[in-house]
């Protein structure tokens, strides 16, 4: 019985298995075929101009690539910079390969990455692409040796250190730019080595800072040796109210100290002030949004003797008599240099960290004169031509342009003012000595008045009159403005606009007078513009350097209209 069982099993088995091939083709082994080419070779990434960033030093990069073969891949070598970092010569897929490596060691600057790939038969295709790893941070300033952001964290970017955290220091949630700022609080700060940073008998500091005035007195900034005495390093501090702070410097010279007492924030104004102080042994100097506002002459350099570490945000180990102890106070892009930077590279400093843009339609210049001559659209600086100066008072602003004799700036005009209309604007306190004066000049050569425009003053010791003439290829048109009384001693706001086939002045928003013309104005030869001066092309009838003080100028690629002069104002 048992036997026969295995008989019948036997038999069922042997028709399931010809049931189950029923229907099916057996395999048939096909010839590939000749190779008809080389491999494809595709690079995913980095594709070509690729710039990988990050904050460290040394970063991974992932290298994705591609390859198909129509008949097989044998051999594929991935290379970086000249150097084989990997190889591959089994695949489970022999005709489409899709691969990714892990290379973690891409240091900054240009980089090469060729993968080559090779077919049974010994075709060879290469591909390669260009790319970059990004510094973390490149000094834009010179003599710039420390940079921290403090965008979400206490990093230093140009040597990729990390500060040390004393306390529970904090984020301020906002920022004068990027993504944060840094808020000390109560019996926290940071410190920092300062063995790298090649600080000597000059040096300079600079922040963006948001001051709170409680507590009502904190270090800052503070580099010292010991307790007892503040004979070596700096001490930047504050000083004051709920509603004023003064910013203060100490540096020690060795046997002795010299303070500079520095100048006064507003806390109730609740705005970011640029901070900015420099250290030279016969001098220092405390700025305020660029502007000096306070300078001490110290009897000898700076003495970094036994100094180890920056302090920031408090007084710190050093520093913390007198109460001046953490800040709750915003600070934001904080920068030391190695050299005592000039007002000119302080204000430079702002402008490039803090660009100026246009406020107005069709504005392409924009000196303001706050203590440089800057011009803010371009970042460009005049040509300065004698020693003109600065009035020491401005209409809008810490100070004002104040011409003197045999003194003026140019300033090329590429780009400056249109085809056939431009305007000029600026507020304008006249000296009446001398008599006349140019104010701004384009002018290709002194024979003639056939090109550019001349605005200039004549009169009296009561009354001046402005003009301006313009150059229209083969003749000139004159409009004879107004009259600014001199005795009231007032800032005047002038604008001037020229179109097509017409010239007008304006005071203070009110039109003047109305010059036309057949034909628009003719810029031939012109190259640049003058600015408190007759200049090179108008300088005869005495239309020599103005002493007058001159704020605020802007130019135009466009003749402005009475509504949008008057919303200057």
């Amino acid at each position: 019985m048992k036997n026969t069982l295995i008989k019948l099993f036997g038999i069922f088995m042997m028709l399931f298995v010809a049931s189950c091939d029923d229907g099916i083709d057996p395999i048939t082994e096909v010839d590939p075929g000749d190779d008809a080419g080389s491999p494809i070779v595709q690079i995913i990434y980095p594709t070509e101009g690729t710039e990988v960033t990050g904050l460290e030093l040394i970063v991974p990069i992932n290298i994705e690539f591609k390859v198909e073969d129509d008949i097989e891949v044998a051999l594929i070598v991935l290379n970086l910079d000249g150097v084989d970092i990997a190889s591959y010569d089994t695949f489970l897929d022999y005709r489409i390969v899709n691969e990714e490596y892990t290379y973690d060691s891409l240091t900054s600057g240009d980089h090469l990455v060729t993968v080559t790939a090779t077919d049974l038969v010994g075709n060879t295709t290469v591909a390669s692409v260009n790319f970059s790893k990004a510094p973390p941070y490149e000094a834009i300033f010179a003599g710039e040796v420390f940079y921290m952001p403090f965008d979400g964290t206490y990093t230093e970017l140009l040597s990729i250190t990390d500060a040390t955290e004393v306390g529970t220091p904090e984020f301020s949630g906002e920022a004068f730019a990027g993504t944060n700022g840094f808020k000390a609080t109560e019996d926290s700060y940071l410190t920092f080595p300062i063995d790298d940073l090649m600080l000597g008998s000059n040096m300079s500091g600079a922040f963006w800072y948001k001051v709170n005035g409680s507590p009502d007195r904190s270090g800052i900034l503070t580099i010292g040796d010991d307790v007892d005495d503040r004979f070596q390093g700096f001490r930047l501090f504050r000083e004051g109210s709920a509603t004023e702070q003064r910013i203060k410097l100490n540096v020690g010279t060795g046997d002795g100290e010299s303070w500079n007492d520095g100048g006064v924030i507003d806390v109730t104004a609740g705005e970011w002030v640029h901070v900015a102080f420099t250290i030279a042994p016969t001098e220092t100097v405390i700025y305020l949004n660029g502007v000096p506002v306070n300078t001490a002459t110290p009897t000898a350099a700076i003495d970094w003797t036994g100094c180890v570490d920056l302090t920031i945000g408090a007084g710190g180990e050093t520093f913390s008599y007198w109460n001046h102890l953490s800040d709750d106070s915003f600070m934001d892009e904080l920068r030391l240099f190695n050299t005592a930077l000039s007002q000119s590279e302080v204000q430079n400093m702002i402008n490039v960290t803090n660009p100026y843009e246009p406020m107005y339609d069709g504005e392409t210049f924009y000196m303001p004169f706050d203590g440089a001559n800057t011009e803010l659209v371009s970042l460009g600086m005049p040509t300065v031509v004698g020693s003109p100066m600065f009035a020491g008072e401005s209409h809008d602003g810490p100070n004002a342009y104040l011409g003197a004799t045999d003194s003026y700036l140019t300033y090329p005009i590429d780009g400056l003012f249109g085809a056939d209309a431009f305007s000029a604007t600026f507020w304008y306190k006249v000296n009446s000595t001398p008599d006349r004066a140019g104010i701004l000049v384009v002018g290709d050569d002194a024979d003639d008045r056939n090109q550019g425009f001349r605005l200039f003053r004549e009169g009296s010791e009561t009354e001046q009159r402005i003009k301006v003439n313009v150059g229209i290829g083969d003749s000139e048109s004159w409009n004879d403005g107004g009259v600014i009384d001199v005795t009231a001693g007032e800032w005047v706001h002038i604008a001037v606009t020229v179109s097509a086939t017409e010239s007008k002045i304006y005071f203070n928003g009110v039109e003047q007078l109305v010059s036309t013309f057949a034909t628009s104005i003719d810029w031939t030869g012109c190259n640049d513009l003058t600015i408190g001066a007759g200049g090179d092309t108008f300088s005869y009838w005495n239309h020599l350097s103005d002493v007058s003080a001159i704020d605020e100028l802007r130019l135009f690629n466009k003749a402005l209209s009475e509504s949008e002069i008057q919303d200057m104002l």
